[in-house]
């Protein structure tokens, strides 16, 4: 059977992984096979088309939002619900992705989530005022929901397909996510110049419709017995919590440019609409092409990634204090000093949220969680629950922040929130060595998990 294949993959993989940290199989290079290649293929697939989606909104939808009578504030809360209703998604199904399937939850996601973005590009011919509000409101809500689904399934497929090299092949598939972040904007604000409202979504949102039945082909069966753990046991243990508290802080940053930003760039350095979208590449490129040799450097040396972890968070905590700049600092808005700080904070994100999914995959094995697909999608819906908070938390209160006071507060306080999530995470790391345990795990169960606990994780 097509199962018994993978967990056959699976395990000769981890024998591999294990003899390579032992030395024994040094000039063996590692061998792909045809079934995982097709697993990164669709995964890329699903990173690239929906975050090319998720991020055409930024440099044009706050302008066309105000002409229909929407305020600041109100914009904040249209971004923020795609991440509340994403957040609510991921929890609920990646509870259940073994009784739904991973690859059906997968595809059902990319249909839903393009179908709806074609339905957002029609709302331009929505009256004014409440209509247009809700509208855009019920939309978005279930975008999110097909969005939760393709990406909570996507994560629990990688850490079921690659369990030994969890960082490195996520790293390599940020490049797909940074390049959807990085064409989004500028063939969103393109598109919308040369076209109006309605084509950006449109056009991506077939795209992302044309991706399903490409993994419907390529993408393998994974299936799992449903696990009797809960998110609240996973949630709860305290080293995860503090990483929860530093993924959310980290997403909340980044959602928290997407309605301000390119208000601020328009009003700040009066550039067009159409080059808004550029000014997002400084932040998406540095990302994406620093993500692999971070997802490396944090399979292959793992005691590294705690310090990658606090290192990130500090330096993405100054630069959104230096993005406006904030004003105790003093310093004038300049073009040239915002688009390095974006790009600054774009690797230091990369720094900080790259390790996060192995660290958390790899506390939950340690705490007796069951090595199977479902504590995967567990970890995974957990992951996507706390960043899509962050989503919501960033939009919402960074929008009422800005309509309050003004842009370089409200990045500020940004800035802070990384920093007390980075202060937190770094004494659990100082005071954790007088605390721990010894292993009470059984000598089989050990030796069953060992190639995933290996020096590769």
């Amino acid at each position: 059977m097509e199962d018994d294949e993978i967990e056959a993959e699976s395990r000769s993989d981890s024998r591999a992984g294990a003899e390579d940290s032992n030395g024994e199989a040094a000039g063996r290079k590692p061998k792909i096979s045809r079934k995982k290649m097709f697993t990164l293929v669709s995964t890329a697939s699903v990173n690239f088309s929906s975050m090319i989606c998720y991020s055409i909104l930024g440099p044009f939808f706050p302008t066309e939002a105000e002409k229909k009578g929407v305020n600041q504030t109100v914009i904040g809360l249209i971004f923020g619900c795609y991440a509340l209703c994403n957040l609510l998604g991921s929890l609920v199904l990646g509870k259940y992705i073994v009784q739904i399937g991973a690859k059906f939850m997968l595809c059902a996601g990319l249909f839903l989530s393009g179908g709806c973005t074609v339905l957002f590009g029609l709302l331009d011919r929505v009256p004014h005022g409440v209509p247009f509000i809700l509208m855009c409101f019920i939309v978005r809500s279930i975008d999110a929901v097909g969005f939760a689904a393709a990406m909570t399934s996507s994560f629990a497929i990688i850490a079921k397909a690659f369990p030994n090299n969890i960082a490195t092949v996520l790293g390599s598939l940020e490049i797909f996510t940074g390049l959807g972040l990085v064409l989004g904007p500028p063939l969103g604000g393109f598109l919308y110049q040369s076209f109006g409202y309605e084509i950006p979504f449109i056009v991506l949102g077939f795209v992302l419709i044309l991706m399903v039945p490409l993994n419907i082909y390529v993408l393998p069966s994974y299936d799992a017995t449903p696990s009797k753990d809960s998110f609240w046991r996973l949630f709860t243990l305290p080293k995860i919590s503090l990483l929860c508290f530093l993924i959310f802080s980290m997403s909340s940053c980044l959602g928290f440019l997407d309605p301000t930003m390119s208000l601020f760039v328009i009003e700040k350095f009066h550039l067009p609409t159409g080059y808004v979208g550029l000014v997002f590449l400084g932040l998406a490129l540095s990302y994406s092409l620093s993500s692999p040799l971070l997802g490396i450097v944090s399979d292959k040396m793992p005691n590294t990634r705690r310090w990658l972890m606090v290192i990130g968070g500090i330096t993405a905590a100054l630069g959104y204090c230096f993005l406006g700049p904030a004003p105790f600092l003093h310093l004038k808005s300049q073009l040239w000093l915002f688009v390095f700080m974006l790009a600054l904070t774009g690797f230091s994100i990369g720094m900080t949220c790259i390790p996060t999914l192995p660290e958390v995959v790899k506390c939950a094995y340690e705490n007796g969680f069951e090595d199977d697909l479902s504590t995967l999608g567990l970890v995974s819906g957990l992951y996507g629950a706390v960043w899509s908070f962050g989503t919501f938390f960033g939009p919402t209160v960074g929008g009422f922040l800005v309509e309050k006071f003004n842009f370089e507060w409200a990045a500020a306080a940004q800035g802070g929130l990384i920093f007390i999530s980075v202060l937190f995470l770094g004494i659990y790391y100082f005071v954790e060595p007088c605390f721990r345990r010894p292993a009470t795990t059984s000598v089989e169960e050990n030796e069953e998990r060992a190639p995933l606990l290996s020096n590769h994780i």
